[in-house]
């Protein structure tokens, strides 16, 4: 924006601030509540509505209507759909039995689907590509399948690296959604360039194109799918019908009564910042009261707690919410230990027991690499023998979890005197807390600010700065009493 734009923005009087922020208030409502009705439950209540559907109905419909809906669609994608009786077929059974995970996929899509479209659109591909992920991977960008493909894209280790998708002891890129996506499209767009037909750029990319190019010659050169499909592998002669029926559901949800899932989080709700320096995952926890499976979620590619230092940096992503918190404390990030140490802060460790539950593909020694644990650690906790684990099983995880107080509180914690001097000095150290029936408060101390104090007392620094939003921490002094917890 110009300087001269700059300046003919009204900055409000300040006893305008008031109905200044309800209007930006409405203004942001507005865009999210735009941003939902752009994903389709909106959509979808307007259609069950007029349709008249009660919460249960299961609708179905007579085969020149689906025939009617593929045709459509076949109108609008360069992807070659033909109503035949096998679509017909896979399209009947999406329809009956596929309809909660269409509901899930659609919520999930909510954060992958924008990204995807974006990069179809820098390579000039169909946008309908973006369904194939939906296939591949029901949009979880952490799945693992039997035979070793990872990420919404379900990338082998060797195709990974041929597009530029790292893989070390540290980060694994095939479930970085942005790089994985990047590579796919490269990957489809090679494809296509080899056969020039787009279904059967789709079963090379489930089958490989040595298995297609085998089709093609005991077919006798055909370079149609659908004259090609007989002489492809049975796993494949299924996957491009399938790609077309989660395509005709994603679209026809509606009219099959199917309401989409909540989506967990939105893509225009999250943003990116870039690493300079190593970060432990654990420590964001008490910095930036982000939990490590919420961070997971949003940041799948890491394999340990170590975020590494590399060229070029590490970007992570954080609800945006987040990312002004994480620019204000960047460097205690960095120098976590270094900064408690300059605190004069100690911490004891406590054993606290998680359950992980087991997902398909995932074995004893990924599990204890993503943990900081030994598989002997494991067999132990669990009393089993062997390492063999399977889908479904719950292990018993025993994690030490930091809570940080002032060191010399715990040297008196450690090593208790008998005399009278050292219990009195003990007693005078112990922290006191002040309740008024709401909160409980502690009272600052020399030096003092939200977050040391987080620090001392375990409590993760956004929740202990939510409860105290009113304040202005420029004007703390000692002896201000500070809220730690709602009562």
């Amino acid at each position: 924006m110009s300087s001269r734009a700059q300046d003919s923005l009204a900055i409000p009087a300040t006893e305008d601030t008031l109905e200044y922020e309800r209007f930006i208030e409405v203004v942001e409502h507005s865009l999210f509540e735009y941003y939902k009705e752009t994903w389709g439950k909106e959509r979808a209540y307007e259609v069950i509505d007029s349709l008249g559907y009660e919460e249960d109905d299961r609708p179905s419909f007579s085969d020149s209507v689906y025939v009617a809906r593929l045709n459509k669609l076949n109108e609008t994608t360069p992807i070659d759909i033909v109503a035949n009786d096998d679509m017909l077929r896979v399209v009947k059974y999406f329809a009956s039995k596929r309809r909660r995970f269409t509901a899930v996929c659609i919520g999930r899509s909510k954060l992958f689907f924008p990204m995807y479209e974006e990069y179809l659109d820098k390579y000039n591909m169909p946008i309908e590509l973006k369904y194939l992920s939906v296939i591949e991977s029901g949009l979880r960008p952490t799945v693992k399948s039997r035979v070793g493909a990872c990420g919404l894209w379900q990338f082998m280790y060797r195709t990974g690296r041929m597009f530029g998708l790292e893989n070390d002891s540290y980060i694994d890129e095939r479930m970085d959604p942005e790089k994985a996506t990047d590579a796919a499209c490269r990957y489809l767009k090679y494809l296509y360039g080899m056969y020039g037909d787009w279904s059967i750029a789709l079963a090379a990319y489930n089958a490989g194109p040595g298995n297609v190019n085998k089709a093609i010659r005991r077919s006798g050169g055909q370079m149609n799918y659908w004259s090609l499909r007989p002489y492809l592998p049975k796993e494949t002669q299924m996957y491009v019908p399938n790609f077309i029926a989660m395509m005709y559901m994603m679209n026809y949800y509606p009219e099959h009564n199917i309401v989409p899932k909540e989506a967990k989080v939105y893509q225009h709700e999250v943003d990116t910042v870039c690493l300079t320096e190593v970060v432990r995952i654990s420590h964001l926890d008490s910095l930036l009261s982000i939990s490590e499976d919420d961070f997971r979620y949003l940041n799948p590619t890491y394999k340990t707690d170590i975020i590494p230092q590399t060229e070029p940096n590490q970007c992570i992503t954080l609800p945006l919410e987040k990312i002004g918190l994480f620019l204000e404390l960047e460097d205690s990030i960095y120098n976590y230990e270094n900064t408690l140490d300059s605190l004069n802060m100690s911490f004891v460790a406590l054993e606290k027991k998680k359950k992980h539950q087991v997902k398909p593909g995932e074995t004893m020694a990924q599990i204890a690499a993503y943990y900081d644990v030994t598989i002997q650690d494991i067999k132990g906790w669990n009393g089993m023998r062997t390492s063999t684990v399977y889908p479904g099983q719950y292990l018993t995880i025993m994690l030490t979890e930091k809570k940080y107080i002032e060191k010399s509180e715990a040297s008196n914690v450690k090593k208790p005197s008998s005399s009278s001097s050292s219990s009195s000095s003990s007693s005078s150290s112990k922290i006191k807390y002040s309740y008024d029936g709401q909160y409980k408060y502690y009272t600052l101390k020399n030096g003092e600010s939200l977050w040391t104090v987080s620090q001392k007392l375990g409590i993760p620094f956004g929740q202990i700065q939510e409860l105290n939003k009113d304040l202005d921490p420029k004007r703390m002094q000692p002896g201000d009493k500070i809220r730690i917890k709602k009562i």
